[in-house]
C-alpha cells in the first residue's frame, strides 16, 4: 500500500450540519468530517480521503438510511460533474447555509462587529438561470462508471462538456445541463454531432493537439444567443461547422470564433472574430441597455443582478448631489445602474476592453455623468487621481474573489468617503477587506443575495458609514 494512502472506512455516520465549500459535516472522536453530496440527517457509510489532526474529509460509499429531507437529484450528471452539488438539498436549506456562511466570515474569521445579517435575497429561478457557460472539448471523454473503455466506440471518446472535479484534462460530456435556457443544450450537442460526423478533431489538452477547444454560451433575457467557438488552428471545417451552426439555429444573433494556438484557454489577449450577426447581445435594467460582447463581464443571472444592483444602490443612499466612485467597475453596470441618482459617477476596472464597454454602454444611454478609466486598481486609484477628479462621497467596491489590494485599501481610507458599499462574491476575502476598513468605518448593513442556486456561492453587499471618531473591532 502506498505510502500516503489512507485505508479507513467509518460506518453509520450522522450527518450533522452543511459546511463551507459546498460540503456537509459530522463530528467522529472529536474530529470534523467533511462530506460531499451529503444532506443533514443522512446516515451514511464513508471511505474517508484524508485525514488530519483535527479533521477528515471523504467520500459516500454507501447511503444506509436517507434524510428525511434529501431530495432527488435532477440532472443526470450529478455527483460527476463539479457544479450543483447542493441538488439533493432543499432550497430553503440551501439559504439557510449560505446566510450562516456569510456571518461565520464576517463574525466568526473577521472577528467583525455586525448588526446582524438581513434575510438572504432567494433567486427567483433555481434553474436555467444562467446566462452564460462554457463548454470544453475532449478528444478523451471521461468514463463513467460501468463502461467498459475497450468496448466504446471510436465516435463515442470524444466529449464536449464540462471539467471533471480538480482534473484539468478531463471532461464530462454533457447530455443534458440545467443551467442555461434552450436551445443551450440543443446548440451544444448540434456542435458535437456535426464535429463527430464530419471528422472534425477535439482537442488534446496534454499534447496540445486537435482543432476543437472551446465554446462559450451567452444569452439574454430576450431569448438571443451569442455562441463563440475556440479552434486550436485555422481549419476549412472551421467554416463548415460555423454555417451549419448558423443554419441550424436562428436564436444565434452573434457568432464569432477565435483561434487559440496557446497552452491555455483563455482568450482575454485573443481576437474574437465575428463571423455573422451582431457584434453584441443586448441586456436591459431599469431602461437601460447593455451590449454585451464576448469579452464582456456581466452578472451570470441576469434577474438576480439587478436585485444585486439595488441594494447597491439603496446602501449608497445617494441623494442626486454625491461623488460616487465605483471601483473594479467591468462594464460600468453598477456606474450607470446609479448615475441617475448621483452628481458623477468615476468607474475604474483594470480591463481595457471592459471600459471600452462601459463608454459604449453610457454613450448609447444617454449618460453624460460617468468617467471611465482603465488599469491597475492600485495604480490608477492614487491620492493625484482623487485630487484631479474629486473626493467621493460614496465608494462602490466590487471587487474579483481575491478582495482588494491593500494599496487601493489604504488609498481608500485616505480618500474618507462617507459611504462604502461593498459587494462581494466571496465573504472571506471581503471579511479580510472590511477588518482593514473598519477601524475608521462601522457596519451597519449585511445583505446576501443568492446568484448561484445549487451551490454554496453567495454574493453579500455590506454597508459601511464612516465614524464621527475611530473605531475598533478588536
Amino acid at each position: 500500500m502506498g505510502k500516503n494512502k489512507i485505508d479507513l472506512t467509518l460506518e453509520n455516520v450522522v450527518i450533522e450540519d452543511v459546511a463551507a465549500e459546498g460540503k456537509a459535516l459530522a463530528h467522529i472522536d472529536g474530529a470534523v468530517l467533511f462530506v460531499e453530496f451529503a444532506v443533514p440527517g443522512d446516515i451514511v457509510d464513508v471511505r474517508v480521503t484524508k485525514k488530519k489532526k483535527n479533521y477528515m474529509e471523504g467520500f459516500i460509499l454507501r447511503i444506509v438510511k436517507p434524510s428525511e429531507k434529501r431530495l432527488e437529484p435532477f440532472c443526470s450528471h450529478f455527483g460527476v460533474c463539479g457544479g450543483c452539488k447542493w441538488q439533493p438539498l432543499p432550497y430553503e436549506m440551501q439559504l439557510e447555509a449560505k446566510t450562516r456562511q456569510v456571518e461565520d466570515q464576517l463574525v466568526r474569521i473577521g472577528h467583525l462587529d455586525i448588526p446582524g445579517v438581513s434575510p438572504i435575497l432567494p433567486s427567483e429561478k433555481t434553474t436555467f438561470y444562467r446566462n452564460k457557460l462554457e463548454f470544453s472539448f475532449s478528444d478523451k471523454r471521461w468514463i463513467l462508471k460501468g463502461e467498459d473503455p475497450e468496448s466504446i466506440p471510436e465516435n463515442d471518446r470524444m466529449g464536449l462538456g464540462f471539467h471533471v472535479g480538480k482534473f484539468f484534462d478531463k471532461v464530462l460530456d454533457i447530455k443534458q445541463c440545467f443551467l442555461q435556457s434552450e436551445p443551450s443544450n440543443q446548440i451544444r450537442l448540434f456542435v458535437k454531432d456535426f464535429a463527430v460526423s464530419h471528422g472534425l478533431s477535439f482537442y488534446d489538452v496534454r499534447e496540445n493537439t486537435g482543432l476543437l477547444r472551446n465554446m462559450f454560451v451567452r444569452n439574454n433575457l430576450k431569448g438571443d444567443f451569442m455562441v463563440i467557438i475556440c479552434f486550436a488552428h485555422e481549419d476549412p471545417s472551421c467554416k463548415l461547422l460555423l454555417d451549419a451552426l448558423s443554419n441550424a439555429f436562428p436564436q444565434i444573433t452573434s457568432l464569432y470564433y477565435v483561434i487559440n494556438p496557446k497552452l491555455n484557454d483563455s482568450i482575454s489577449d485573443l481576437d474574437c472574430i465575428l463571423y455573422k450577426g451582431e457584434a453584441t447581445i443586448e441586456e436591459t435594467m431599469e431602461g437601460l441597455s447593455f451590449h454585451i460582447g464576448p469579452k464582456s463581464f456581466y452578472q451570470t443571472n441576469s434577474t438576480q443582478a439587478y436585485r444585486l444592483y439595488t441594494v447597491a444602490r439603496n446602501f449608497a443612499s445617494l441623494t442626486g448631489g454625491e461623488t460616487v466612485y465605483d471601483l473594479y467597475t467591468g462594464t460600468g453596470t453598477i456606474a450607470q445602474f446609479v448615475s441617475s441618482k448621483a452628481k458623477k459617477v468615476i468607474g475604474i476596472e483594470y480591463v481595457p476592453e471592459a471600459i471600452e464597454d462601459a463608454k459604449r454602454n453610457a454613450a448609447g444611454n444617454g449618460i453624460t455623468n460617468c468617467e471611465f478609466f482603465a488599469g491597475d486598481m492600485k495604480d490608477v486609484l492614487k491620492p493625484a487621481f482623487i485630487q484631479a477628479h474629486g473626493r467621493p462621497e460614496v465608494m462602490i467596491i466590487d471587487p474579483p474573489r481575491a478582495g482588494m489590494h491593500p494599496d487601493v485599501v489604504k488609498v481608500i481610507l485616505e480618500a474618507e468617503p462617507e459611504r462604502i458599499v461593498y459587494v462581494s462574491c466571496n465573504p472571506a476575502s471581503q471579511a479580510r477587506d472590511l477588518a482593514l476598513l473598519c477601524g475608521k468605518y462601522k457596519i451597519t448593513d449585511v445583505q446576501p443575495v443568492d446568484m448561484f442556486p445549487h451551490t454554496q456561492h453567495v454574493e453579500n453587499v455590506v454597508r459601511l458609514i464612516k465614524c464621527a471618531s475611530p473605531t475598533s473591532n478588536d
